[in-house]
């Protein structure tokens, strides 16, 4: 994916004289030091990141870790003190009041955390806004607004108003909103820390819906470490107005890059964060389906295992066989196909290992794990899956004794 949004050592200071807090800071004075002794607030500091197009890019942390102020930067509500703001190649701190109006108005949308709708205006009205005051026709504004209230699941909601709807769907009708001018990217300001639990899940997996269709460059603000690692395909960690870890939510966990990180996730879920292909085991042995029963139960003995799979010339899985069939068969003078079990499980590689713990408690083998080209790729033992998520350097010393 090529980079859409490249900061670059991008400050936020509030206060009289900005600018001359920046020095301060460099020479290692806290934020809290020079609040009491400058009156100054350090929102942001030397933040850099490049973000991708087409990712959900999340920016958690704690009340007061600048996450707010710097989200209000990537469409200049807060213009920094220092840095610079790449978006298609182009910085635009740099930019005239002309050319941030158009950046503001079909490249970056936001959705607030409190909705922003206007409650004297129908569904409909709410999501016209933004194309009435481009002066796009009457008849197209409502065609695209009606395109983008279908997107969000609310179809035959458009002449109700905001105060008739529930929450989660105040912030759909938000969404479609922020959809309805076709931006590049959207600014996602923790726009489900107001609803309950329940709603707030519905609407993560509604995003991730949204995302797989529209594929938004989208940059997410949170607190919550879980919906941070659910969402984004990538995090930046913040603390005190700085990043201090920016990585796919595997790569904070397995590597967090301090004390402070690895204090901030030591309550994550990991099965909601990890996927069948982080815990999987490539298979040591596989059957193809012109090989016979003898070399099945070779493999099996050589390997030390009691069963195996069987896949065809492009790997494609085709069933397990056990040992005990294997030896059966062979007396019996049957063939492989004649005593393959086809009931195994099947994963894919992208499947959170939360969603596989049912099938491994039903299965009596292991969950066989497969890509996009429906091949296998490997397998997930039952052990795996209940005793928790095993490291990288385990599971690729371990043999299948399944």
């Amino acid at each position: 994916m090529s980079t859409k949004i490249k900061l670059e050592h991008v400050s936020k200071i509030f206060g009289s004289k900005p600018k001359s807090i920046i020095p301060k800071i460099k020479a290692g004075m806290e934020k809290d030091q020079i609040l009491a002794e400058t009156g100054h607030t350090v929102g942001v500091y030397d933040a850099s990141m490049d973000i991708k197009e087409g990712e959900i890019f999340v920016i958690m942390g704690l009340s007061g870790s600048g996450k707010s102020t710097l989200i209000r930067c990537f469409n200049l509500l807060n213009k920094p003190t220092d840095g610079s703001i790449f978006i298609d190649g182009e910085d635009i701190v740099k930019f005239n009041g002309s050319q941030l109006k158009h950046i503001r108005q079909e490249k970056v949308a936001m959705v607030f955390q409190h909705f922003g709708l206007f409650n004297h205006r129908t569904i409909m009205a709410n999501v016209e806004y933004g194309l009435e005051i481009r002066n796009i026709s009457k008849e197209e504004r409502r065609e695209i607004a009606q395109k983008n209230i279908d997107i969000v699941g609310l179809k035959g909601y458009e002449e109700k108003y905001p105060d008739e709807l529930s929450g989660g769907m105040q912030q759909r009708v938000g969404l479609a909103r922020a959809l309805a001018n076709d931006p590049d990217i959207l600014l996602m300001d923790e726009p489900f820390s107001a609803l309950d639990p329940l709603i707030r899940r519905e609407m993560q997996l509604e995003l991730l819906d949204i995302q797989d269709r529209l594929q938004k460059t989208i940059i997410f603000i949170t607190h919550d470490v879980n919906e941070a690692f659910k969402l984004g395909d990538r995090v930046a960690v913040m603390k005190d107005g700085k990043v201090n870890q920016i990585g796919t939510p595997e790569e904070i966990i397995e590597k967090p890059a301090n004390d402070y990180i690895s204090d901030f996730i030591k309550d994550i879920d990991r099965s909601k964060v990890f996927q069948a292909e982080h815990v999987m085991i490539k298979p040591n042995a596989l059957v193809s389906m012109k090989d016979g029963l003898n070399v099945a139960r070779k493999e099996m003995e050589e390997n030390g295992i009691s069963s195996v799979f069987v896949v065809d010339r492009q790997r494609h899985l085709k069933g397990i066989v056990t040992i005990d069939d294997a030896i059966s068969g062979l007396k019996e003078k049957k063939s492989l196909e004649d005593v393959l079990r086809h009931d195994v499980a099947i994963v894919p590689k992208d499947e959170y290992v939360n969603d596989i713990i049912p099938k491994a408690l039903e299965s009596s083998f292991p969950l066989a794990v497969i890509n996009e080209e429906e091949k296998l790729v490997g397998f997930i033992l039952r052990v795996h899956v209940l005793s928790g998520l095993v490291s990288n350097d385990v599971k690729e010393s371990e043999e299948y004794h399944g």
